[in-house]
């Protein structure tokens, strides 16, 4: 496609119907996981396992995709967002199906927790990619628009599930909802590419390179071995060398050209000539590691993903163990954390845009009141009580929205791709041991108590770090290094790295 015709596509037309599709797409992959509460008490029931050992199923489930978001983007970078998302949509059926049949609490954290969050991830990569190809100047509203996928998604699913369950039990909710999830596949195909995938410009120049090199052998006239023997002087008054006649005697022998092959060691060249690539990563990593408050942001986002992810898995089973839900609930808990989480994205979107606020110390203020109300939990005696914890819990997770913001405002735009891969790694080893850390707190204690302080004291510990860390009065009064302001950027290579 020529640069005009991608002009002319950004910023509307045919975007619009990128963004419908991309939405539904996280909307039909992120349902399940995102009200994984609603199933794991009937694991707990089935499997008769320990609660640390079945949060693991929901931990992986959410935080596989976030660790393993560097290999989703090269898979969007190399091979477009379009076949990843139509065979992203084939593992996360896979393994919802896959789980209606396991046997155990490990076949689940196979099956659920990585085949399903490693498709989560793929759809996520893509669906953000393939939107800001489409969009420049309104692409905070088009991502906003197709990241609330995943919250909707979380609520309707909620109730969908528990009805699933109490119509046709576990096995059969979760063969119906994978058959459900094919249709991300269908969503797949209005994903036409503005800009070629590299694995298919690697592919054509490859092609390319292999026609020419038929082309001129073709030209090349048929040299038989006595002419080289008795007439090589005439051969090179012909036109061909030395060097041709001694190319066409060894590419004959299939032996030669299997030691030349084992020998060139293909790999340990390749990491000489991406050597400078290497040390330049390195030396990035570094620099960033230097940063004293994107060290802060990388702990917090720790600690932060530790304590405040595992309400989301644990808070029906907190309902029922303490008497406060009886089954007849028509909203679940895990519903209005979805569906709170979907209005917090918008609304701290939207005051991260005013001039007059600072992204840095909303974000802070945002893990602090997440702490303060998980102190709260243990002490509410009431299912209102955890309804309105769950809905201020879910807004403040929807901080989500405003942390690329954050993150530029720390390390710049020229950066961002790099830290927010580094952040992200972060984020995700605190998804994955959050549920299973207050899992373990419970199975030693038989009670959520000691769990959500643990869970709060972790929350509260990253917002006074981060906020300790941003005050003015630590930096030196210094002009080089500015940090620039957020700025749209065309460059759909950072973007899709970031995703």
């Amino acid at each position: 496609m020529t640069n005009q015709s991608s002009a002319k596509a950004l910023d509307g037309g045919w975007g619009w119907v990128i963004v419908v599709a991309s939405f539904l797409c996280q909307f039909l992959a992120y349902g399940s996981p995102m009200s994984v509460g609603v199933l794991y008490p009937e694991w707990l029931d089935t499997f008769r396992q320990g609660k640390g050992m079945t949060a693991w199923v929901g931990s992986l489930v959410s935080g596989i995709g976030l660790i393993a978001s560097p290999i989703c983007s090269a898979c969007v970078i190399n091979f477009g967002a379009r076949p990843v998302t139509v065979f992203s949509g084939v593992m996360v059926s896979g393994g919802l199906m896959l789980s209606a049949f396991a046997p155990n609490v490990q076949f689940l954290i196979f099956s659920y927790g990585t085949v399903v969050g490693m498709g989560c991830g793929l759809v996520y990569a893509a669906t953000v990619t393939i939107t800001c190809q489409y969009f420049d100047k309104r692409r905070g509203l088009a991502l906003g628009i197709i990241t609330t996928g995943t919250s909707v998604g979380g609520f309707i699913c909620a109730t969908f599930q528990q009805v699933l369950v109490e119509l046709y039990g576990l096995e059969g909710c979760l063969l119906i909802m994978g058959a459900l999830t094919l249709n991300i596949m269908a969503c797949g195909g209005p994903m036409r590419p503005l800009n070629v995938p590299e694995y298919f410009l690697k592919q054509k120049a490859a092609l390319e390179r292999t026609t020419e090199q038929k082309d001129i052998h073709r030209e090349k006239p048929p040299i038989k071995e006595e002419s080289i023997n008795k007439n090589t002087l005439s051969s090179v008054e012909k036109g061909l060398t030395v060097s041709d006649l001694l190319m066409s005697s060894d590419t004959n022998d299939p032996l030669s050209y299997e030691k030349n092959f084992l020998g060139s060691s293909s790999l340990v060249k390749t990491i000489k000539n991406n050597k400078h690539t290497y040390s330049k990563y390195i030396a990035t990593t570094a620099e960033l590691l230097q940063d004293r408050v994107f060290v802060a942001l990388c702990m917090a986002i720790f600690l932060f993903d530790i304590g405040a992810f595992p309400p989301v898995l644990f808070m029906e089973d907190v309902a029922r163990s303490s008497g406060h839900s009886d089954g007849t609930c028509l909203v679940p808990l895990v519903s209005i954390v979805a569906i709170m989480a979907g209005v917090g994205k918008l609304v701290l979107g939207i005051l991260t845009d005013l001039k007059f606020v600072n992204s840095l110390y909303l974000y802070t203020f945002t893990i602090l009141g997440s702490g303060i109300a998980l102190l709260i939990t243990p002490i509410a005696n009431n299912y209102a009580a955890l309804a309105v914890l769950s809905g201020v819990l879910g807004f403040f997770s929807g901080n989500w929205s405003i942390f690329p913001y954050v993150t530029t405002k720390i390390v710049g735009m020229d950066r961002l791709t790099h830290a927010y891969g580094i952040l992200m790694f972060f984020g995700g080893f605190g998804i994955v041991l959050g549920p299973p850390v207050v899992g373990w707190i419970y199975d030693c204690t038989e009670s959520y108590d000691l769990a959500f302080f643990f869970s709060g004291a972790c929350v509260l510990l990253a917002g006074f770090s981060l906020l300790l860390a941003a005050l003015p009065c630590w930096d030196k009064p210094k002009k080089d290094h500015p940090r620039p302001d957020i700025k749209y950027t065309n460059n759909c290579d950072k973007v899709a790295s970031v995703a």
